[in-house]
């Protein structure tokens, strides 16, 4: 039986380690590796590094430095980036990774989902899509760190996903990036009840107490965050932390 599990996100700007507010300004908080490291120190249940430049450029994955960030890593690694075909995929899984992520290139040609997970297994298979609320349409998906709209709804690409074959979907609010005010209930609700396959979220969170609320409604499912486990106190000093055991045991209801 799956369990909760809290995921610290970790972002890759220029290969640095960055925090960005709705997807806007990356700031540079320090080196990912080193980050990577510290976390495994502290036993986390997995953790998220996604490259948001990949893409963006159409440079394909940093094999060097996924390379490196996997080695550093005692827990599951979930990579995303530049990824667009199956090749791309086991190359990374074979560094060391346990999970690869998919976000355009899943949307563009779904069947690329199917060929990942067909290979390397449905469990490795990730698909996250970026949100924002739109005047047009309610909950959009967007590509592109939140530059491109794509028309189309979070649930009907998570429907997609689910169908060809992801192992998990990760939905992001672009609209609560680096707020720390609190995750969208609205749109984990959304697309949560509606999937057979986990799902994890990502974005808005500031507490504890917020990601205990998700776990609560949610049950099965996989809560990340990036500048709650960054940065420390009021003024956001960089800080690398992370729940202890007994923390975890409230947040989790275990």
């Amino acid at each position: 039986m799956l369990r909760p599990r809290i995921i610290p996100c970790l972002l890759l700007h220029k290969n640095g380690l960055v925090k960005t507010v709705n997807f806007q300004d990356p700031t540079y908080v320090g080196d990912p590796i080193n980050a990577v490291r510290i976390f495994s120190e502290k036993e986390v249940d997995e953790i998220a590094v996604f490259d948001i430049d990949a893409t963006v450029k159409r440079t394909g994955p940093n094999y060097h430095l996924i390379e490196k960030l996997a080695g550093q890593s005692m827990m599951p690694l979930c990579y995303g980036g530049g990824i667009s075909n199956a090749d791309q995929a086991e190359r990374v899984l074979n560094l060391g990774v346990e999970k690869v992520s998919l976000g355009n290139a899943a949307l563009q040609n779904p069947a690329v989902i199917t060929e990942i997970s067909k290979r390397s297994g449905s469990q490795s298979t990730v698909v996250v899509m970026d949100v924002k609320k739109t005047a047009s349409m309610g909950y959009e998906v967007f590509t592109h760190n939140g530059t491109n709209g794509t028309g189309v709804s979070p649930l009907e690409f998570a429907e997609i996903a689910e169908s060809y074959g992801a192992g998990e979907v990760i939905i992001n609010s672009i609209d609560r990036d680096g707020l720390m005010n609190g995750f969208d209930l609205e749109l984990i609700a959304g697309v949560a009840d509606k999937l057979s396959i986990p799902i994890t979220v990502l974005g808005g969170a500031g507490s504890l107490e917020h990601i205990k609320e998700v776990i609560d409604s949610h049950k099965v499912i996989g809560v990340a965050a990036g500048s709650l486990f960054v940065f420390k106190g009021p003024h956001k000093a960089v800080l690398i932390n992370y729940p202890s055991v007994q923390q975890k045991r409230i947040v989790c209801g275990q």
